[in-house]
């Protein structure tokens, strides 16, 4: 019996501990693997989107641009993504303007880029074709931003697809992924559509250069309300430049005795990319030997202005430049990197026989107005000005060449160098002057020629009632390296569209005596009678 009964018991000890775990079996692991399952689920929905978004992200970056022609120009529209929305209108080296067009989670840039000469010679060709350009502008900007939300759909959920099949490695999976991506992009793009706010373009904000836009041309507003009129003047601007073209191509060029330099004074160009087409073409078609430039290049001095200088480079001629008041220390540093260009501060050099001293502008001032020479200067500023001119009369003293010419900014330091050579060039006043300096006793004549503005002053050209020209000078200068003569050109500033050449010779080169200065106007324009030719010889 007690045999039976341990038998008995301990079978029972061994059958509970069975039944108990039967029991375990069935329902706690059954609620585990639910709620792993849960896990699981949600992991695998949140790497979805963590994939999907990661995509769509890359492929906006990747493929969220587009090359589009807005008129005349070349613009590069590109979508990032941004929580906020908006629009930025980049215009190189200018800065930017900021628009709060629309809303997020879509940011539209606009990078301007330059002008295509062929469809700008069509614009010139065909005056109709400007009107016609003008009101197609919204067409082309609406057609790109079309464009652009079509290529970076597309892009997105192409992206997401490629990431997805890495990740997933199933087909169920990455389709997921890809509907996903293209409803968050269709989702996205149709928010900022839904959102977009036209007068944004009436209240931009500034950045850059741009920023002292509004005090200079007025606001936003007013442009946008007078954009004809603006459309109309830049236009005519842009025509300037093959209008002459056809001027200086309808004129002898001055056929001088051999041996003779041809030197382009400019000045003042004030960061208008117009004035380097005028310099590329005046360069080509006179055959000049050396470029001049007697300061402010630029009209801050700032470092996103140092790209404008790299036209030079581009002349493939000797570019010799003093700084002017609204150059910086960095603005000459970038123009001596150019592989061309000389840069003179109290210094001399010698270029196609041409023995040439400058100096520099002592001020950096590039919030101050231009005043005429000797006007609105304080005592101590006037003797700063004059002190510079008195340093450059020492360093031509002491060169061991003869200088023939001789470079400062302000025609205020120009005094000091009377009778220590023949010509002096100065800018800064924006308007083109040729007088000749007081005579010092027992020293030779010295003529100070003040060139105008070959950028029209840049913004500040559209401050007057009438727009400031675009100007520059060819001089010819003999083997003796005495000036025989000079051609002044003008181009019409803004809205204006006549083109003017003026021949002077002031030494006849069979005698070599000075001769009165005569000029001999020839005009182009459409409202101006066709060019007539100049004798090359002596006028007056």
């Amino acid at each position: 019996m007690d045999g039976q009964e341990n038998e008995q018991r301990d079978t029972g000890a061994d059958a509970a501990p069975d039944t108990g775990s039967t029991r375990r079996r069935i329902s706690w692991p059954g609620r585990g693997e639910r709620s792993r399952d849960r896990l699981r689920r949600l992991g695998a929905v949140l790497l979805l989107l963590v994939v999907t978004l990661t995509g769509v992200v890359a492929g906006t970056y990747a493929g969220g641009h587009v090359d589009t022609d807005i008129g005349p120009f070349r613009a590069q529209l590109s979508l990032s993504p941004s929580l906020t929305g908006g629009t930025t209108v980049d215009i190189p080296p200018l800065g930017a303007l900021l628009l709060d067009s629309h809303d997020g989670p879509a940011y539209l840039t606009v990078e301007l880029g330059a002008l295509d000469q062929r469809r700008t010679e069509a614009l010139i060709d065909d005056p109709a074709s400007i009107s016609r350009a003008s009101q197609s502008a919204v067409d082309d900007v609406r057609a790109g931003v079309m464009r652009l939300g079509l290529k970076t759909l597309a892009a997105a959920v192409l992206a997401t697809l490629l990431l997805a099949g890495l990740v997933f490695r199933d087909v169920r999976r990455t389709a997921w992924a890809g509907g996903l991506a293209l409803a968050v992009t269709a989702g996205s793009l149709g928010l900022a559509a839904a959102t977009i706010r036209p007068q944004a373009i009436e209240e931009p904000r500034y950045e850059g250069l741009l920023v002292n836009a509004p005090a200079i041309v007025g606001d936003a507003r007013r442009i946008a309300n007078d954009y004809t009129r603006y459309a109309e003047q830049l236009q005519r601007l842009v025509g300037n430049v093959s209008k002459l073209y056809t001027t200086v191509s309808s004129l002898p060029v001055y056929q001088p005795a051999p041996g003779t330099t041809r030197v382009l004074h400019v000045s003042d160009m004030h960061l208008n990319p117009t004035g380097w087409q005028l310099i590329r073409t005046v360069v080509e078609q006179f055959g000049i030997d050396v470029v001049i430039d007697t300061g402010d290049i630029t009209d801050w001095g700032s470092e996103p202005e140092a790209s404008f200088v790299g036209s030079i480079g581009l002349l493939k001629k000797p570019y010799v430049y003093i700084r002017g008041n609204h150059d910086s220390p960095r603005t000459a540093a970038a123009v001596a990197q150019q592989p061309n260009a000389i840069v003179l501060n109290n210094s001399t050099v010698t270029v196609s026989g041409l023995t040439i001293a400058g100096i520099g502008d002592p001020r950096f001032t590039p919030d101050k107005e231009t005043s005429p020479a000797g006007s609105g200067l304080t005592r101590q500023v006037a003797d700063q000005v004059i002190g510079t001119g008195e340093q450059l009369a020492a360093t031509v003293q002491n060169s061991p060449a003869k200088v023939n010419v001789a470079l400062v900014h302000d025609p205020a330091s120009a005094g000091p160098l009377s009778g220590s050579c023949p010509l002096v060039l100065a800018g800064h006043t924006h308007s083109r002057q040729v007088s000749k300096l007081p005579q010092v006793p027992g020293k030779q004549p010295t003529t100070l020629m003040v060139e105008g503005s070959t950028g029209g002053a840049g913004l500040r050209g559209l401050e007057g009632e009438k727009p400031t020209p675009l100007t520059m000078t060819v001089l010819y200068f003999d083997q003796q390296k005495l000036l025989q003569a000079y051609d002044d050109i003008t181009v019409g500033g803004t809205g204006q569209s006549q083109v003017n050449l003026e021949r002077h010779v002031v030494r006849d080169p069979a005698k070599g005596d000075q001769v009165p200065v005569t000029p001999t106007p020839t005009r182009g324009g459409p409202e101006s009678p066709a060019p007539t030719s100049p004798s090359p010889t002596t006028t007056g």
